[in-house]
């Protein structure tokens, strides 16, 4: 499992499994010849996406970024649809560091589409229970709301399975939400009406986890943003702001999605200077 230290910041990426999806639909109206420079693509024109959450270890707390596909959430159909050719082992990778499930103390949910938010629950004796049993489950009110009320569209993305049986589980905010000293959660919309990023701060050292508004490395340029999104315009206003403030304190992106990258580091000029490899 890669790891990365950004002040009292201690990141772990777990196991959390893949998806394989349309890689026009990831890159929204940029050309195949432009994308595929930069991310390869298979015979089906699909780019392979991680559903890895990241355990964050703070001042003795353990926070884990979204959730993973999880286990026997998805039919044959959607296995197949959706290139799971892989599930979650989030309890295997917590085993391997000395933790369980019980251990978490909060999950950070940037959004709740299916492919982040299946881990969430698990199946036990014929039913579904939370998985991360003592944590909490931080999600914006927005979303929250969108995640129990799915319209036409959402309903694709927005199950009752992922939200039924951790409702108690759940605290939502409205604009920002401070989970622990320099770490935040802010509202950005874009992807999703309720879609946020993650924000640690220690001193000089800082990173920033923009989940889907900057899903892969690929993903870097401003105009760059998915098929998928909501609110495409939000997301290129939200990734200019963000790019800006991290560029200028040359911060840390990491991914929840990205096969090839954990953690790339910029300088002010948006260059590369330090990255985290995924060991494949």
């Amino acid at each position: 499992m890669e790891t990365l230290q950004v002040g009292r910041a201690t990141l772990t990426w777990l196991n959390g499994g893949v998806t394989h999806l349309d890689g026009g639909a990831m890159f929204g109206v940029v050309p195949k010849p432009l994308w595929s420079r930069k991310y390869p693509s298979n015979e089906k024109n699909q780019i392979e996406l991680r559903t890895d959450p990241i355990l964050l270890q703070i001042d003795g707390k353990k926070f884990l970024i979204d959730s993973g596909i999880g286990n026997q959430k998805l039919n044959e159909k959607q296995m197949k649809n959706f290139g799971v050719h892989e599930e979650s082992s989030i309890d295997s990778s917590l085993n391997e560091l000395g933790f369980g499930t019980e251990d978490i103390d909060a999950v950070l949910m940037t959004h709740l589409h299916f492919d982040h938010a299946c881990g969430l629950s698990k199946w036990q004796d014929g039913k579904l229970v939370p998985t991360f049993e003592n944590a909490k489950i931080f999600t914006s009110s927005t979303e929250w709301n969108e995640m129990k009320n799915p319209n036409i569209r959402s309903a694709n993305t927005y199950w009752e399975s992922n939200w039924k049986p951790v409702e108690h589980q759940v605290q939502t905010y409205e604009e920002a939400v401070e989970i622990a000293d320099g770490l935040h959660m802010i509202h950005t919309g874009g992807h999703s009406d309720g879609h946020s990023v993650i924000r640690f701060e220690d001193g000089e050292e800082l990173f920033i986890h923009m989940a889907d508004i900057m899903p892969t490395n690929a993903h870097q340029n401003e105009l760059w943003v998915l098929a998928y999104d909501d609110f495409p315009v939000t997301s290129v206003h939200q990734k200019q702001d963000w790019m800006k403030y991290g560029y200028q304190k040359q911060a840390w992106y990491t991914f929840y999605h990205d096969a090839y990258y954990r953690a790339l580091q910029f300088n002010e000029e948006g260059e590369v200077i330090q990255k985290v490899e995924r060991e494949r």
